[in-house]
């Protein structure tokens, strides 16, 4: 399925009392918090990266899942973060890599986290929200029509000043830096956190 994925996504200090207000301003939980690990794939000269598009299989809880992701013709740089996402379904993560690698495309970079997903009916279909546990902090992540993700920032007392657009990678990268770690790739294992690793 292809569709537009227009995005903001936010720290978060304290995930418990966030997702005890979603509930009263009109979430219903989705998924309870479930682990999800996520390998993005590329070829050896980063010919995707260079193109800004990205090619993911992503595995979580018992689902995997196959997405392409794309910068729309004409993109802006707005204060929104805006793709051309094409995902499917897949019976075998195992099985499709090995596709991948023979088709030439290697893992570039891999990501862990706790996810807890959160829907939002609307008039013509649905927004969300998900939690996002990482081994260098908690984002949360509002994906829907800008005009419901600034109206949701301003009931949840978020500032939109505070709002990134970064991707994990993008936000790893920054952290390497502040940090100095040797990590070559955001799972619990290489970049742990200690208030997560207790969990």
């Amino acid at each position: 399925m292809q569709s537009a994925e227009i995005e903001l996504k936010f720290h978060v200090s304290d995930p418990a009392e966030l997702q005890e207000r979603l509930p009263a301003v009109g979430f219903r939980l989705e998924t309870p918090r479930t682990f999800e690990h996520n390998t993005l794939y590329d070829t050896p000269d980063r010919q995707l990266r260079a193109r800004h598009e990205l090619l993911r299989l992503r595995q979580y809880g018992d689902r995997c899942t196959m997405t392409h992701k794309r910068t729309p013709p004409n993109a802006d740089d707005s204060h929104y973060k805006t793709r051309i996402e094409t995902e499917t379904t897949v019976g075998d993560c195992v099985a499709l890599a090995t596709v991948f690698e023979h088709l030439g495309y290697r893992a570039a970079f891999i990501y862990e986290k706790f996810r807890t997903e959160w829907s939002y009916e609307l008039g013509s279909g649905s927004a969300h929200l998900v939690v996002d546990e990482t081994p260098i902090g908690t984002w949360a992540e509002l994906e829907g029509p800008t005009d419901w993700i600034d109206g949701m920032l301003d009931q949840l007392g978020v500032d939109p000043a505070t709002c990134l657009t970064d991707s994990y990678g993008k936000l790893f990268l920054t952290w390497k830096d502040r940090t100095g770690s040797p990590a070559e790739n955001l799972t619990f294992a290489e970049a742990r956190a200690p208030a997560l690793a207790a969990r």
